[in-house]
């Protein structure tokens, strides 16, 4: 089973999901407290290959407010845990011209926290508007049958 924590609708909007990457994140014991409590937005998220590592950058998830002593950094950036694979496969491509690794959700796996990462690709002006045109379209549509089928039961 999968609870979804946080996700990062503006991606959707902003990108065409060529791909999807599962991934665990190394987090510290307060900023799981925190995201028990729904303290995480992925608003503006992105992951990063550096020296074999990979890392998600402006994950915010807020201080823990009955923490201890010891807070962690709302905005810092964690590392993804991944195989070597997956890895080189972020890698190559984060390296293509106009794509790049957003974080698309942040969910519970059994006891884990994971983040999905996307290999996005940048989408045009026109194509955001295409999208926002089928949405209405869909939404009309769903709306005329649910009132067709009210009326017959």
């Amino acid at each position: 089973m999968s609870a979804e924590i946080a996700s990062n609708r503006r991606a959707f909007h902003n990108y065409q999901i060529v791909d999807r990457i599962e991934a665990g994140i190394e987090l510290r014991g307060t900023e799981v407290k925190s995201i028990r409590a729904g303290l995480a937005n992925l608003s503006n998220a992105f992951a990063r290959v550096e020296n074999g590592e990979v890392f998600l950058y402006d994950a915010d998830i807020q201080p823990y407010e009955r923490a201890s002593h010891i807070q962690h950094e709302p905005k810092r950036h964690r590392k993804l845990l991944l195989h070597k694979a997956e890895i080189g496969k972020l890698f190559s491509a984060s390296a293509v011209e106009g794509q790049t690794l957003v974080a698309l959700r942040l969910y519970w796996k059994n006891s884990l926290v994971k983040v999905e990462i996307g290999i996005g690709r940048g989408k045009a002006a026109i194509d955001k508007r295409h999208d926002l045109k089928e949405k209405a379209i869909k939404r009309e549509t769903d709306r005329t049958m649910a009132a067709f089928n009210r009326r017959r039961g």
